[in-house]
């Protein structure tokens, strides 16, 4: 049975009267072109419409940190929230579902019905590109809270659209590799968030991944893997939305149709149109799938009310439903994205009560470090979002803290691997002539930017030549560094100083040599007299995958300066004057984005330097991680107090003096696990071997695999600290009143369990209590899985009593030779407590059979052990 997905306010009036049995009288009225026309994008952002169904055009922006829009209008900015990996930070489903609301409004401030959003692919390795757009390694936590997302989205009218389904968990070739994943540790690990926020949330589309998966029966492309997209997603779980190409992924015509897309997106072009009419023609595809994809269309469009009644092509077509726009984002938005940023602030450490600051015991604050000055607000690709305002540290800080405080800022060096790009003031314009196969110019542009990169180039475009004037004024060492793809040469007055000829990859999307290619430094001395340079830059256009035709051009510079360890003696000597020193390290657009893994999991050496300079000079110092994914912290038991604020969006300077002054608590947890050494990590990368990328970890996904292993790490999965202790009293489970069903669902009720835990602090505070579950030891079987979670609140010496619920399919494991899910039996524990290394609590469970009312199959019953 189609799942039923919750319908927003007012919604559920407008679809009562929308009878699908009439929608596909009106469908059957279409020739099978017309159909077809329907299935691939009308433009970068919308679908197509067709008056004589009542469709309007259904309009998608991407997410996840925000909604940036479709840039229709220019100069357009919008809400940046933090990343994704600080709202799992939280732990909080119901503040998630705020969250969704919030972005809700903020589609339709922009005419947007579809958010591509929650992205609920599992953190693997710590090194993926993406880390920081996905919630958690664990699949429990990242489905519910995705499940919430989706539910504040939708409950508003606004579609989500969940991605990138599956296992699209890396960058490298993410367009050409397959995932190969056995059937079990697909089931229970890789496909479990995205079954449970179809089965919880009933989200109204889903994403086809760019990759390819082997679940050991079929190999093939995402989205010509017939078995998981028909097969899984809409035969066996009932899916009823729309299955969404990710932008320029489908490559083949009958194959990807067959396999259960429903749309191709971007258009007007793509693999559809003519070639799969002649597929339907010739037999290879059935004429009802293409109807099911149109239904599949209609029902979106009702679902975020742009399904009329039908209208006569040429004529006005008929109002749609009205809704109020919400006003424009104010005060009010920008503290709830403050509050999402506090709530999931981690302290890691906090020795002798450092933390919070007493600001009327303050006199001077030092803060230092190259995200102090210029912090890393968003990671790079389709996440980004121009921003409505940003609030930095040094402002968030000056303005909480008293005028009578002195606040210095000292950079203390760079962050940066690479020089910046050159600022737009030292460049005479950059033009570009587009030149044809004949040298004649048939386009140009002026662009005021050291960052040049087209897509849609024209198609009689053959050649682009970037040329223009560089002024390099202060006297000293200059370094200019270039960065190009594919086949191009790069003239410096009349010297050729960089050259390639390599086209290999350039043509993936977003993949890293377009994006993030390699660059070559030039050393440029400057005496007492400005120097001018002639720039030039032959460029091949590049046809890509399917997205575009394409030329990148990076042009950077870094000016003569005070030297790294000029400028961490400055920030000594302010940090050694100072009552107190905060740090703030971590990443950059260099490191974190889509279309490339990074590396490894390394800071760059002068920030290491920085940290430990100022710890010895102060011993009040505070390190900030400014980062969204795991970085290695060797110092990390050397410091005081110790935060990690992720990609904190545009609140990030309010935020971060919230916390510093003890005007919120971070009660944030890790979603995922914090290595200590580059050796501990499970899956240090992600790079395929002849095409493949092997999940032979299976079961072990992040925490899981540091318990197998008996490794320890810098701070565990669900770590965090507060203002406040806790003491856990007691946990009970009862004798559940509704045993286990088969098939077992993946969302919905589960085994009741109650902690009850006492505030033993000074301060009220929240604390996240965690469920982990315990079976018998097997060879193959994780030490314990994260079973449920909740959030407790309590005021200082008060005592409360809170209950997480653990989900039946927790009590089951997958059974690969029947193809389907198996109640565990035997003594099982489950552990509760702060993280998954610090478990105060437990309750033995006898799992023995049960029935549910009216099913015939045997299910566990979990009791508590006697």
């Amino acid at each position: 049975m189609p799942v039923s997905s919750p319908a927003p306010s007012g919604l559920a009036d407008r679809l009562d009267h929308l009878d699908e049995s009439r929608w596909a009288g009106l469908v059957g009225k279409l020739d099978l072109a017309d159909k077809v026309r329907l299935l691939t994008g009308a433009t970068l952002w919308a679908l197509p419409a067709e008056p004589r169904l009542g469709l309007h055009a259904v309009v998608a922006s991407d997410g996840p940190q925000g909604v940036r829009g479709t840039g229709e209008v220019p100069g357009e900015t919008g809400l940046l929230a933090p990343a994704p990996s600080a709202t799992a930070a939280t732990w909080d489903t119901a503040l998630a579902e705020r969250l969704g609301r919030l972005f809700a409004a903020e589609a339709r401030r922009k005419n947007v019905d579809v958010v591509l959003a929650p992205l609920v692919n599992l953190q693997r390795t710590p090194v993926a590109g993406r880390h920081f757009e996905c919630l958690s390694e664990d699949p429990l936590l990242s489905g519910a809270l995705g499940a919430a997302l989706v539910r504040g989205l939708q409950e508003e009218g606004v579609a989500a659209c969940l991605k990138h389904f599956v296992a699209n968990d890396s960058e490298t070739d993410r367009t050409r590799y397959r995932a190969r994943i056995d059937a079990r540790t697909l089931r229970e690990v890789y496909l479990a968030p995205f079954e449970r926020i179809v089965a919880e949330a009933g989200p109204w589309s889903v994403m086809g991944a760019y990759s390819g998966l082997d679940d050991g029966i079929e190999s093939a492309p995402v989205l010509e893997h017939r078995r998981i997209l028909r097969g899984v997603l809409k035969d066996e779980w009932g899916f009823d939305g729309a299955v969404i190409s990710d932008w320029a992924a489908t490559q083949t015509a009958a194959p990807t149709a067959d396999a259960g897309l429903d749309l191709v997106m971007p258009g007007p072009d793509g693999p559809w149109g003519a070639a799969l009419v002649d597929a339907v023609e010739r037999g290879e595809v059935d004429e009802t799938v293409i109807d099911d994809k149109v239904l599949r269309l209609m029902r979106l469009a009702a679902r975020v009310g742009k399904l009329t009644d039908p209208w006569t092509p040429g004529e006005q077509p008929p109002p749609l439903p009205s809704a109020a726009r919400p006003a424009p984002a104010g005060e009010s938005e920008f503290a709830a994205l403050r509050e999402v940023l506090t709530r999931g602030t981690v302290l890691l450490r906090n020795e002798q009560s450092l933390l919070p600051l007493n600001p009327g015991r303050l006199g001077s604050v030092a803060l230092i470090g190259p995200n102090a000055v210029e912090p890393y607000l968003q990671g790079g690709g389709s996440a980004y979002v121009p921003a409505v305002r940003t609030v930095g540290y040094t402002d968030g800080l000056r303005a909480a803290l008293p005028d009578d405080v002195t606040l210095t800022v000292c950079r203390g060096g760079s962050s940066r691997r690479h020089a910046p790009f050159i600022d737009p003031d030292r460049l005479t314009g950059l033009h570009a002539a587009c030149l044809a196969a004949d040298g004649t110019v048939v386009g140009e542009e002026v662009r005021p930017t050291g960052n040049w990169g087209f897509f849609r180039v024209p198609d009689d475009v053959h050649d682009v030549v970037l040329t223009g004037r560089v002024t390099l004024a202060e006297e000293g060492t200059h370094i200019l560094e270039f960065g190009c793809a594919g086949r191009f040469t790069v003239v410096l007055d009349h010297d050729v100083v960089h050259a390639g000829a390599d086209d290999r990859g350039i043509e993936l999307i977003l993949e890293s040599s377009h994006n993030h290619p390699a660059t070559h430094r030039h050393t440029v001395r400057v005496g007492a007299t400005p120097v001018e340079l002639r720039l030039r830059i032959d460029l091949r256009v590049v046809d890509g995958e399917g997205y575009g035709r394409f030329v990148t051009a990076h042009l950077r510079h870094r000016p003569p300066g005070p030297t790294v360890e000029d400028e961490i003696a400055e920030a000594v000597e302010a940090a050694r004057a100072a009552d107190v020193a905060v740090v703030v390290i971590g990443t950059n657009e260099e490191v974190e984005s889509e279309g490339w893994d990074r590396p490894d999991l390394e800071l760059t050496a002068q920030q290491h330097q920085l940290v430990r300079a100022v710890a010895a000079a102060n011993p009040r110092t505070v390190v900030v991680v400014n980062a969204g994914a795991p970085v290695l912290l060797p110092w990390a038991d050397q410091v005081p107090a110790l935060l990690w604020q992720w990609l904190p969006g545009q609140e990030a300077g309010h935020a971060l003096a919230d916390v510093l002054l003890g005007h919120a608590e971070p009660s944030g947890r890790l979603p995922w696990t914090l290595p200590a050494r580059a050796t501990d990590v499970p899956v240090p990368h992600a790079v395929p071997v002849d095409g493949v990328v092997d999940y032979h970890e299976r079961l072990h996904i992040g925490h899981r695999a540091y318990d197998r292993a008996g490794i320890a790490p810098a701070f565990p999965f669900g770590h965090g600290l507060g203002w406040t202790t806790w003491s856990y009293v007691a946990a009970e489970a009862p004798e559940p009143s509704v045993p286990v069903q088969l098939p077992c669902p993946a969302g919905g009720d589960g085994l009741p369990v109650t902690v009850t835990l006492t505030n033993t602090g000074p301060r009220r505070g929240r604390e996240v209590v965690q469920a982990y579950l315990e079976a018998p030891a097997a060879p193959g079987e994780p030490v314990r899985v994260l079973a449920g979670f909740t959030v407790a609140e309590a005021g200082a010496g008060e005592t409360t009593t809170v209950t997480l619920t653990v989900p039946w399919r927790t009590f089951h494991t997958w059974d690969d030779v029947h193809g389907r899910w198996r109640p565990r039996t035997g003594p099982c524990r489950l552990r509760i407590g702060r993280s998954s290394r610090d478990l105060l609590l437990d309750i033995g469970l006898d799992i023995g059979p049960g029935r549910s009312p009216g099913d015939s199959g045997q299910g566990p019953t979990p009791r508590p052990a006697r």
